[in-house]
């Protein structure tokens, strides 16, 4: 099976990249392919011809989207828009990654892959249009993830292990509930559906639910750290506040791999633990 990965240099791309080691794999960095230019991304399907296509590529700072929406449409919607039109000529499976920001975190229990979408964000909004789009490819999964971590690009972890080293105390919201999901544990997830060529939605996060304050405590406890240092603080109360809005509850529920026979992602405080280490030593 021949696979075509998009955003391979990203965070989650390069650990895509290491769980098809030795498989025969196009993979393409950020650099190598604009997934917003029709023509590159269409030459690109057209000549590599893969059986399936995990789009990866995405922008993805939160932030800066919600300042620039032509280019959060452009890459997150019109690129995945390309990358679906190339997959349905040549016959390929599209794997799109997508995020939790399509809830508007509201619910009062976790998100299932049927409930309705509501983002709040122009990255929430660019980000279901990229799913909207995935369905014009003959065969597609989309793989909702959400508050994605691990030892490639920048993350929770890091930030907190960086801002440990520089402050005693830190503060982090205790008002945001969600899963923290390991790029290693999702890649080898993505690579199981794809290899089942199974279609549909699919919540895939590792498991456990936390608030990012006792996220950023869990973190420090495996660096042999206090983790008294972090306080808790309210989303209202951030200084300087955000420019994007974040659900509130973005905890999505596993219905669709939980059923699957495929196996659920380990709870997030294992991986957390070897990610931290392996940091720490690098």
């Amino acid at each position: 099976m021949k696979t075509l990965i998009t955003g391979a240099s990203g965070q989650l791309g390069r650990d895509l990249v290491g769980v098809y080691a030795g498989d025969d794999v196009a993979a393409p960095t950020h650099a190598d392919l604009d997934i917003s230019d029709r023509d590159s991304v269409l030459q690109a399907i057209t000549t590599v011809r893969p059986d399936v296509i995990v789009h990866s590529a995405a922008w993805t700072a939160v932030d800066a989207c919600e300042s620039d929406p032509e280019r959060a449409y452009a890459l997150n919607a019109l690129g995945s828009r390309y990358i679906a039109e190339g997959a349905k000529i040549i016959g390929a499976h599209m794997i799109y990654l997508s995020t939790d920001y399509v809830f508007d975190g509201l619910s009062d229990r976790p998100y299932t892959e049927w409930d309705a979408t509501n983002p709040l964000s122009v990255y929430g909004r660019s980000k279901l249009g990229g799913e909207l789009e995935t369905k014009a490819a003959t065969a597609w999964t989309i793989v909702r993830t959400s508050w994605v971590c691990g030892v490639h690009g920048s993350n929770m972890v890091k930030t907190v292990l960086r801002l440990a080293s520089e402050r005693d105390q830190l503060a982090f919201v205790d008002d945001q509930h969600g899963c923290p999901t390991f790029t290693d544990d999702l890649a080898r997830a993505i690579r199981r559906l794809a290899a089942g060529r199974i279609t549909g939605v699919f919540h895939v996060t590792n498991q456990g639910a936390t608030t990012w304050f006792q996220f950023a405590r869990d973190v420090l406890a495996p660096a042999g750290l206090d983790p008294e240092r972090v306080s808790p603080i309210a989303t209202a109360d951030l200084q300087p506040p955000r420019p994007a809005p974040r659900p509130a509850n973005s905890v999505l529920d596993n219905v669709a791999l939980r059923h699957s026979g495929l196996g659920l992602l380990p709870d997030h405080h294992e991986t957390l633990e070897r990610t931290v280490k392996e940091l720490l030593s690098s």
